[in-house]
């Protein structure tokens, strides 16, 4: 890792905390176990039922069962992670992504029961958590907002009041959460009404929480995010920017490092705009700022991550760093230099998702100089029914975009998946398209290629 990142004075002779629970599952439990023994620290894996013998329990040094495989018994349940956490004399908690990365109500909990939670405080989640205050805040801090609902919605009358206002077409949001669950595009009074309740139900089963959220729908915009770190003493450093525009139904397909499509004046002011809004936030640890981006150079807030991201590993890849050790580092207590890393070469990231459970009967990750692999597969292993159908992310580093871009191709077309239904074929068909590579797409271009 950069240790230009960290004031030499602050270096961690001595962890307050010994031993980490992982409230979470999958590939992102995987990637937080290895960071945490490469740094000497114990883990604690969480699971339900239906992962029992997931990678991620095989590889901690204790696991503990909260529950069935349901997530609201489970992953949602907070008692039972806490029970998990005292019984095994964990300190500190890690909630990943996803699950509840982004409760306040359990950052409060961890507090309660003196748990380091790795991550911001429980006030600032609450905060950032419900959309129209993330704005009111952001719209403080200097960053421009589109026009958003001045309430947190729970009705359809609510929903219809707040459009009305706004104006058609919307974006329906869960108000807690992100990563596409319980989101619509809404055009019309009676779209509305066919789509609340769907919506609002997705946003429950996602984060427990049925608070939903409206602004005002762009076009065409690409979607361009900046990852911050800021530590306990009010310094913060933006890590560079990613540009995750490919999407499908608003989930996350393919992201990249840098936004090349960036002028490089747009790029300094997202950078440094969003350094002096975490810092008034007093926000400690990672999180990433959401904007919606028009051709003709405008940018928007859109949102606020509390979390780690999925897409991580790209920005890690052109800064040199490990994200999940800053994390660690700063709940620790090291303080930040202040001083950006320049970033260097470009790095693309491809999700495979399965599209249908099923045992692992055949595996092939290709490996090879510039390629990363992140996933919780093994041969054999049982994908359940119950949780994001995300298994593995494919990260492919380089010199330059033409060059990653050929070999995620190639990379791409050796991998081997068998036993069940995934999205390669996809990811396969959207690199060889000439709009991605000549970058001329925006959000909605892979849902209408994908209708067309």
């Amino acid at each position: 890792m950069d240790n230009h990142l960290f004031k030499s004075s602050s270096s961690i002779s001595k962890w307050p905390f010994h031993k980490v629970l992982i409230a979470n599952r999958g590939e992102i439990a995987v990637r937080i176990i290895r960071t945490c023994r490469v740094l000497g620290l114990q883990t604690v894996a969480v699971y339900s039922t239906a992962d029992e013998q997931a990678l991620h329990v095989q590889l901690a040094d204790e696991a503990v069962c909260i529950g069935p495989a349901n997530a609201e018994q489970s992953y949602l349940n907070i008692s039972a992670i806490i029970s998990a956490a005292q019984l095994t004399r964990a300190e500190a908690v890690h909630p990943g992504y996803g699950f509840l990365s982004e409760s306040a109500e359990f950052a409060q909990a961890c507090r309660q029961n003196h748990l380091k939670l790795i991550g911001p405080s429980p006030e600032v989640i609450k905060l950032l958590g419900d959309k129209e205050t993330a704005r009111l805040t952001m719209k403080k801090a200097g960053l421009p907002v589109v026009k958003g609902s001045q309430v947190a919605i729970t009705t359809l009358a609510e929903a219809k009041q707040q459009a009305d206002q706004i104006g058609y077409p919307v974006m329906l949001k869960a108000s807690a959460g992100g990563g596409g669950k319980g989101m619509r595009i809404i055009n019309s009074a009676g779209e509305l009404k066919q789509q609340f309740a769907t919506a609002q139900e997705e946003a429950v089963a996602s984060f427990n929480d049925k608070r939903m959220y409206l602004e005002q729908y762009l076009p065409n915009p690409r979607h361009v995010e900046v990852q911050i770190i800021a530590d306990q003493y009010g310094n913060a450093v933006a890590l560079g920017e990613r540009d995750c525009t490919i999407q499908a139904r608003h989930q996350k397909v393919i992201e990249e490092a840098p936004a090349v499509i960036l002028p490089a004046n747009v790029r300094e002011k997202m950078l440094r705009w969003s350094e002096q809004a975490v810092r008034q936030l007093n926000y400690e640890g990672v999180g990433t700022i959401e904007f919606l981006y028009n051709p003709d150079g405008s940018f928007y807030f859109m949102e606020m991550n509390t979390r780690i991201q999925v897409e991580h590993p790209i920005t890690e890849l052109i800064t040199g760093t490990d994200l999940i050790e800053i994390q660690l580092r700063i709940a620790a207590g090291a303080r930040l230099s202040n001083r950006r890393p320049q970033p260097f070469g470009f790095a693309m990231e491809c999700r495979i998702n399965a599209l249908t459970p099923g045992k692992i009967s055949a595996l092939h990750l290709p490996v090879g100089q510039g390629v990363r692999i992140e996933t919780a597969l093994y041969q054999g292993y049982q994908v359940p029914t119950n949780y994001d159908g995300m298994i593995a992310k494919i990260i492919v580093y380089g010199d330059r975009r033409q060059r990653v871009l050929q070999q995620m191709q190639a990379v791409i077309d050796e991998t081997v998946i068998g036993g069940i239904q995934t999205n390669l074929d996809q990811l396969e068909q959207i690199l060889q398209e000439p709009d991605f590579q000549r970058l001329v797409t925006d959000v909605n271009w892979l849902d209408q290629k994908s209708a067309s």
